[in-house]
């Protein structure tokens, strides 16, 4: 079994798509022969004190020097230069979504994040990208050599179809209530969606106060207040039922590193309506979706009104979601190619 130490910052246990794709990575790579160790780093990442920085380095420096260390992107990204370059262990960089392209970074903190998180990646060994956007961000931005970068896509388990509702029109959407996920926007965009239709947003609503803030101004501003349930993060069983319950999928996402929630729709065969924002237009096909502009409203209303409208079109959605949905990569894959990367560098760095 090949050492590795899994360095993650903060409670592995939040409901996001990041720390998700960890926990579930962390619990395989042990049948692909790696014993991972799980090394917790403040819980202040991306924005860390120089305590929490002082913190840090002596939690590295703690581990063996011949111990690839598999470091996620959220703290990775904001290490200073001079603190990974004092990092002994050979690292690879899990990329989830670069840290400067998150929604509502004014330019002085998104210039830094740029910087810190290019510096810190010419330190690297290799570097773990979860969608073809991100790859292609890590290359263009940050100048990381496209020989380095291994795609691991985030895994999808096996679901049962979605059964729907019908009357009223289920709608959901599943993600943190941040300024990334838009849902000012969608809930905009559904003052001109005519019918019978009810929306479930479930996903932390105390990340971002100025996200939810704006979440429920355009609530009270459209009067759709009625109509829109928020219920909050869920357990795993409860989020099934929505899935399971739901007519349409809807993402208003302006960015995503890959859009794990796209992944689950279409793994139920949901018809999808959703935006270009970054790796959300990779993973769901043309024919299970409607794509949209990022943050364009009367587009996003446009789409889900004659998606909501036709019962045809969502039958015909529905079909090439839950077909796409079949092939797509397990957590297993996922795990087995985050295992041949550690084992590489291992073997390299002995």
């Amino acid at each position: 079994m090949t050492a590795m130490g899994f360095v993650i910052p903060g409670d592995i246990e939040r409901p996001t798509g990041g720390y998700t794709y960890d926990r579930r990575v962390l619990a395989l790579l042990p049948q692909f022969g790696v014993a991972p160790r799980h090394v917790v780093l403040p819980g202040s990442f991306p924005f860390p004190s120089a305590a929490d920085l002082d913190a840090t380095e002596r939690t590295l420096a703690e581990l063996p020097d011949d111990m690839v260390l598999l470091i996620d992107g959220l703290a990775f990204g904001a290490m200073p230069a001079e603190l990974v370059a004092r990092i002994r262990q050979p690292i690879v960089a899990l990329v989830h979504h670069p840290l400067f392209l998150e929604t509502g970074l004014s330019h002085d903190h998104q210039r830094p994040l740029h910087l810190t998180e290019k510096s810190a990646l010419t330190f690297v060994k290799a570097v773990i990208a979860v969608s073809p956007s991100t790859t292609a961000t890590l290359v263009d931005e940050f100048s990381v050599p496209h020989e380095q970068i291994t795609m691991a896509n985030p895994g999808t388990d096996k679901a049962p179809r979605a059964v729907g509702t019908g009357a009223p029109l289920q709608l959901l959407s599943v993600g943190s209530i941040v300024p990334r996920k838009a849902y000012d926007v969608l809930v905009r965009a559904l003052a001109a969606v005519p019918g019978d239709w009810r929306l479930t947003i479930a996903g932390p609503a105390e990340r971002n106060s100025e996200a939810y803030a704006a979440l429920t101004q355009a609530l009270a501003q459209t009067g759709l207040g009625p109509k829109v349930r928020l219920v909050g993060a869920l357990a795993r069983d409860e989020l099934d039922k929505l899935y399971a319950a739901a007519d349409i999928f809807v993402l208003a996402s302006l960015h995503e590193g890959f859009g794990m929630v796209l992944a689950e729709a279409m793994a139920r065969g949901l018809p999808i309506v959703c935006t270009t924002g970054g790796a959300a237009a990779e993973t769901a096909p043309d024919d299970a979706a409607i794509k949209v502009p990022p943050g364009d409203v009367a587009a996003l209303g446009a789409a889900i009104a004659s998606v909501a409208g036709d019962a045809g079109l969502r039958k015909r959605m529905g079909e090439a979601s839950w077909a796409a949905g079949q092939h797509l990569p397990r957590w297993e894959d996922t795990a087995r190619i985050i295992a041949d990367v550690v084992k590489s560098i291992a073997r390299q760095s002995s």
